[in-house]
């Protein structure tokens, strides 16, 4: 069966490195296809026996991006296997970026055209107006404050997951470090006792046997997550039911190292029945090199 994978998103919010993504794991890759030939691109990729394929589409073709939504739907409906990653970052993410670059976004064009001041917050605003249908199709990722081997590593997590109805991620994040764009859920942990404050474990994350012991011995701490736990299996039915094939649930404390770590790590054990339930830690990059006890990047559970 071919596999497509569509990359869409903000400009500046890492499109390029996702796509390489897909090349160097084997898919085909076209960047700014236009719609309209999409229909003909995948039957050619078909008659090629071509088993991946990874399609770039956003701002630049968009004349035609309303009618994705309906293209993707009839794709599916011929038995074309279709992943829809979308890309996004906060906007003072993105307004650094492009000045770091120096490039023109794709819309300063059309907006000056139509008569409107093409400032850089004003682009993105109608980008992101734009490509709202697109957002509602895909794994959405937040790749504000993320390294490029972050993002690179969260992609291949997300294109290589079983073909199953739901892909359930749980993330962690830090307050201090602002609200993570991709959470469909969102829970606040920092009400909890915080391991920050024992010399000892500080230095350690919530994935270290010490600082689990420290928090599985806090009653406060299994009541939190059997709360969160039985929340999601109580709306979970719902939200699939609203034909969704990807939930993210986020799990925030202050520095998103200890107590939302740990609470990640325990739900996911906990829905690894529920299809394909990928794990990140948006703070991964601050304490790789602090982890005496854990060797390796987040792993997909219940594979």
């Amino acid at each position: 069966m071919l596999r497509v994978v569509f990359i869409s998103g903000i400009s500046g919010s890492g499109k390029s490195v996702a796509l390489r993504t897909l090349e160097d794991a084997g898919y085909n890759c076209v960047d700014n296809l236009p719609v309209r030939f999409l229909h003909d691109f995948i039957a050619t990729a078909h008659d090629d026996g071509l088993q991946r394929v990874g399609v770039s589409i956003d701002a630049r073709s968009s004349g035609d991006i309303a009618r994705l939504p309906a293209i993707i739907t009839s794709l599916r409906a011929l038995g074309t296997e279709i992943r829809v990653v979308f890309l996004d970052a906060d906007t003072g993410t993105l307004v650094q970026r492009y000045s770091e670059s120096r490039r023109r976004h794709p819309l300063s064009q059309k907006l000056f055209n139509a008569g409107v001041s093409p400032s850089l917050e004003t682009c993105i605003a109608a980008e992101r107006d734009l490509l709202g249908p697109l957002r509602e199709l895909g794994n959405v990722i937040d790749t504000t404050g993320l390294t490029p081997g972050q993002l690179r590593a969260w992609v291949r997590n997300v294109i290589q997951a079983d073909s199953v109805p739901l892909i359930l991620t749980f993330e962690s994040f830090a307050f201090k470090e602002g609200v993570p764009l991709d959470a469909d859920l969102m829970f606040d942990v920092r009400c909890l006792p915080n391991p920050h404050y024992d010399p000892v474990l500080r230095p350690l994350t919530g994935r270290d046997a010490a600082v689990a012991g420290f928090l599985e011995a806090i009653p406060s701490v299994g009541r939190m997550i059997d709360d969160i736990a039985g929340f999601v299996r109580t709306w979970l039915p719902q939200y699939m039911q609203d034909t969704r094939s990807y939930m993210t649930v986020a799990i925030g404390c202050t520095g998103g190292r200890h107590r939302s770590v740990y609470v990640v790590e325990r739900l996911a054990a906990m829905f690894a029945d529920q299809g394909q339930v990928l794990v990140r830690h948006r703070a991964q990059k601050h304490f790789d090199l602090y982890e005496p006890e854990h060797h390796g990047g987040p792993q997909p559970h219940g594979n």
